[in-house]
């Protein structure tokens, strides 16, 4: 960040390791006011392999920083779960999906009413292998519906440690960090709006800004159509408990926040969940080696090649930042 016009830069040391031992940390830029009264927080990598993309928006914003007004501030948040980038995971050093870890009274228990129906057929307890998925998810459908098994699969579950989607059994170290840094840094602001981007939801190269219903009024009005209720019978996305608008909230309870969830669409969702649910059977039943095709698979997945789709997650994620920042100049 050198020579950025940065006024502090903060790094979260974790206790995690990389695949080579390598130290691991959540670094964050501080652009602006020290004391403002409005601030955009812009984060990326709550899902590790996630990551690439939000990386990518924020080093663009970096190399051109917007323009931020008096009494304002922009904090990039980059990679809030370095272990998932590192070892290319979506979730973190304790299997935990971060964007459901955030419970606020403790209590870390429960799974969807149907979700123990698809947990085997989710989590193999063997290594990657050819067994018939596309023929047991299209009988899943069949069975429980797809809004319910949407719901099921996504929304989070606490009872099955090596299971996609787990939220964990207490608050990770990372997010603690990130909420007490949330809590001392901006506790007198007035207004925020928070920006937290995500991959692998939605048509290709095109962006679903993901909200809560308290919220979707007001910022369809500012942002357009492409303003969607986090709620499956409005789109692909699906409720989920603890996520990292709730940690926000928590942290900046004074203060009048508006929390987006951008997803930027990757491939369908049969072959991400088909993805993803290879390589957690490599990492838990097989070596857990960064250069199985497994894990290279579930980053193509979540960052495609395509010069196209890069383009574009670029060009969007500055214009729907930039724009955030207007809002709360006025």
């Amino acid at each position: 960040l050198v020579g950025r016009n940065v006024l502090e830069e903060k790094r979260l040391e974790l206790t995690a390791r990389g695949p080579s031992g390598s130290s691991l940390s959540i670094d964050i830029g501080w652009f602006g006011s020290v004391t403002p009264r409005n601030a955009l927080i812009h984060s990326s990598g709550i899902h590790g392999v996630e990551g690439f993309a939000g990386s990518a928006i924020q080093l663009q914003l970096l190399d051109q920083l917007p323009a931020i007004t008096k009494d304002h501030a922009l904090i990039i948040a980059h990679i809030l779960n370095p272990f998932g980038m590192a070892w290319l995971r979506r979730a973190n050093e304790s299997n935990a999906d971060l964007n459901r870890n955030f419970i606020v009274e403790g209590q870390y228990s429960g799974a969807p009413d149907n979700y123990s129906d698809v947990d085997l057929f989710l989590s193999p307890k063997s290594e990657p292998s050819r067994d018939f998925f596309l023929m047991k998810i299209l009988f899943m459908v069949g069975r429980h519906g797809l809004t319910r098994l949407v719901q099921a699969v996504g929304g989070g579950q606490y009872e099955y440690p090596r299971g996609l989607f787990f939220g964990g059994k207490k608050l990770e170290e990372g997010l603690e960090k990130y909420h007490a840094f949330l809590k001392r840094g901006l506790s007198s602001t007035q207004r925020v709006i928070g920006i937290d981007v995500h991959t692998g939801l939605g048509l290709f190269g095109r962006d679903l800004l993901l909200v809560e219903r308290q919220d979707y009024a007001e910022l369809r009005q500012i942002f357009g159509n492409r303003v969607t209720l986090s709620e499956p019978r409005f789109g692909p996305a699906y409720r989920i408990r603890g996520g990292l608008q709730h940690l926000v909230r928590n942290a900046l309870p004074a203060t009048d926040l508006r929390f987006i969830m951008q997803e930027f669409g990757t491939h369908n969702p049969i072959k991400v969940l088909h993805t993803l649910r290879e390589e957690n059977r490599w990492h838990h039943f097989g070596s857990a080696t960064v250069a199985h095709h497994t894990k290279l698979a579930l980053k193509n997945v979540f960052c495609p090649q395509s010069k196209r789709w890069r383009k574009r997650i670029l060009a969007r994620g500055r214009e729907v930042a930039e724009r955030a920042l207007k809002v709360l100049a006025q």
